[in-house]
């Protein structure tokens, strides 16, 4: 019998099929989905973090009832009024300055040292007074230092009222704080018609009064050696005019008026330097051994370059001397 050879088939292809996602259309869930926190937020770690934290919170705040508040402590409050001041206040500040400022803002008796806003509280204190032009720095040791720039009187505005102290900026300064013979020793400004915009410790508001405070801030070494008596501020007559329009005049013990011209702090070009105008001053001085010799008294100008004129106040005349100076 023979065999009869069968033909291999071929294997039959193994075919993958690939299944495609059917595009549904919606979008994974977001990070910050409801769903999404709340299966983060239930994991074994992230709840044994949150438990540790609360329990911690809860033994801290009962802790803290048991914990001692040391701002009561004696050993930690200081009182008030012993504050320190940095430098020492100068001759014209009140001796009771720091009395002065507790009782203005309201401060306690005590402070502690352990307030954390003790700073701050006592440098508005501070600012708030119309003596103190800036407070420096606070610093807390074992007790409170505060360095203080305290402002500086320049002159006396002469008022119907009486006589206003102002410093070289032509802030208000507290005129209860002067005597009379306190106030003679200061230059003396006159010829304003205006009255202070605000209480001490503000800008008068008047720019002939700055520029008469700046002049005699400038002068105020030199007033009694050159026997002058007072600066004679012009009207501010309309609110355009700048400090570089206002003339001042310097009068003097014998009646003899010096025209000096702008303030100490005009920028007008050709304006004389306050040392060249004191020097000019001073040399005439010298000279003629006065301001009002030999027939004066007199109109000197001192605003020129070179020479320096002057004409006698009770003839009027027109006519000028003209010196070298």
């Amino acid at each position: 019998m023979s065999r009869k050879t069968s033909k291999k088939r071929p294997a039959k292809k193994k075919v993958e099929v690939v299944e495609e996602e059917e595009e549904t259309g919606e979008e994974s869930p977001s990070l910050f989905s409801p769903s999404t926190l709340i299966r983060l937020l239930f994991r074994p770690k992230v709840l044994l973090v949150l438990a540790v934290a609360v329990t911690g919170l809860f033994f801290f705040q009962k802790v803290k009832q048991q914990i001692p508040d040391l701002s009561q402590r004696e050993e930690y409050q200081i009182e008030t009024k012993e504050l320190s001041l940095q430098p020492a206040p100068p001759h014209y500040v009140p001796i009771d300055i720091v009395d002065q400022v507790i009782k203005r803002s309201e401060l306690p008796a005590r402070v502690s040292l352990l307030d954390q806003g003790l700073v701050l509280k006592i440098a508005d204190a501070f600012e708030k007074h119309p003596w103190v032009e800036k407070v420096i720095s606070v610093r807390k040791t074992n007790t409170v230092e505060v360095e203080i720039q305290f402002r500086k009187p320049a002159a006396m505005v002469e008022l119907k009222q009486g006589l206003f102290p102002v410093d070289n900026a032509g802030v208000l300064l507290p005129p209860e704080d002067f005597s009379v013979s306190d106030a003679r020793r200061f230059p003396i400004i006159t010829g304003v018609s205006s009255i202070p915009d605000g209480p001490a410790g503000t800008s008068w508001g008047d720019l002939s009064v700055t520029g008469a405070a700046q002049l005699a801030e400038a002068l105020g070494p030199h007033w009694k050696e050159l026997d002058i008596v007072s600066i004679e501020a012009p009207p501010r007559v309309t609110a355009d005019v700048t400090l570089d329009d206002l003339i001042y005049r310097l009068i003097t013990a014998g009646g003899s008026e010096i025209v000096w011209g702008r303030s100490p702090k005009s920028q007008r070009r050709g304006e004389l330097r306050v040392d060249q105008k004191i020097g000019k001053l001073e040399k005439y001085y010298r000279d003629y051994g006065g301001f009002d010799r030999p027939h004066g008294p007199y109109e000197i100008d001192i605003r020129h370059w070179q020479e320096i004129s002057r004409r006698p106040l009770k003839q009027q005349s027109s006519q000028r001397t003209l010196m070298r100076r």
